[in-house]
């Protein structure tokens, strides 16, 4: 018994990290036609439809009995859960997947340095020291589009050109869906003990859509005129990272320690920079290797500090 119990997580974890490493992907195939916000609202609206009825079915009782409060907290974080994927995915039609990935990562950071002020929680020199750390490598991630190593010196552009390249932009898409992220990730921690899971999912997930669908249609963007291929990678989107792999990550955090899956989930930017080599030929630079090396050590030293049953991933967006 013991044995499966070890085991049945190391394999599960790992098809997780594996499923939500497909994400960025799936993303650079669907926009060589379809615009990223199509994209965000493909896959938040069919991940919605899928888990429809599963949800009505089941736990209707459940959502007619949501108090109003909650039922607000859940619509502003569909929103902000929206918005992130309306910022990163764009994010990827400006940057490389490796900075997108590591940049969008740093969202259980931002929580932990908004935490004391939204939640009235109290943050530890762990924390601090690992918010720090992730910043630093945050920095240098952002500087891949300005500089570059030429023999043993770094050569960098203007400060003018910057802050005025497409790259730079694509950081920083990259760098608000992890604030977005963060919103979501905190309401998520101040209202997922009054509703199951699957309720939470579905209501966060059905608002999420329902944003960018309306993102959509302002933008003037056609929804649905693009070719089978395209809505295949949606589809895929919407099945292998959102609702596998999240799932996956959501299912054991009910058994594992709040560290342990902090640490497992580290594997997602490194196993999406390997896919992005291997099927998009994007080889990291130097920057971006040494800058995702220190945002991963600032995630892991502040997930020490986190010892407690629900972690501030509990719900994961990416």
């Amino acid at each position: 018994m013991k044995k499966t119990t070890i085991i049945s997580p190391i394999f599960g974890l790992s098809f997780g990290i594996l499923a939500v490493s497909t994400a960025s992907i799936f993303i650079r195939f669907a926009q060589e036609q379809a615009p990223s916000l199509v994209i965000a609202a493909g896959r938040l609206s069919i991940a919605t439809l899928l888990l429809a009825p599963f949800v009505l079915f089941r736990s209707w009782r459940e959502i007619k009995s949501l108090p109003k409060r909650i039922f607000g907290l859940l619509i502003l974080a569909g929103i902000f859960l929206g918005l992130h994927f309306a910022t990163w995915i764009t994010s990827l039609e400006f940057t490389s997947v490796a900075s997108s990935v590591v940049l969008v990562a740093t969202s259980p950071l931002w929580v932990a340095l908004l935490s004391p002020i939204f939640l009235k929680e109290k943050i530890s020199k762990i924390v601090f020291i690992g918010l720090i750390v992730s910043l630093f490598g945050s920095a240098i991630v952002g500087l891949n589009s300005s500089c570059q190593f030429s023999g043993d010196q770094l050569r960098c552009l203007s400060i003018e050109s910057m802050f005025g390249g497409r790259v730079f932009i694509g950081n920083l898409l990259a760098l608000a869906g992890a604030f977005f992220s963060a919103g979501y990730l905190m309401i998520g921690r101040k209202v997922r003990n009054n509703l199951s899971l699957p309720v939470y999912t579905f209501l966060v997930y059905g608002m999420a859509a329902l944003v960018l669908l309306l993102m959509v249609t302002v933008s003037g963007k056609p929804l649905v005129a693009y070719s089978a291929p395209i809505w295949i990678w949606i589809i895929l989107l919407a099945l292998i990272p959102q609702l596998l792999g999240h799932s996956t990550f959501n299912y054991f955090l009910k058994s594992l320690s709040a560290a342990f899956v902090s640490i497992a989930l580290l594997g997602e930017p490194i196993g999406t920079v390997i896919m992005a080599y291997l099927f998009l030929h994007e080889s990291p630079s130097l920057l971006e290797i040494g800058g995702g090396v220190l945002i991963l050590l600032g995630i892991f030293v502040a997930s020490r500090a986190n010892n407690q049953k629900q972690p501030i991933q509990e719900i994961l967006p990416e």
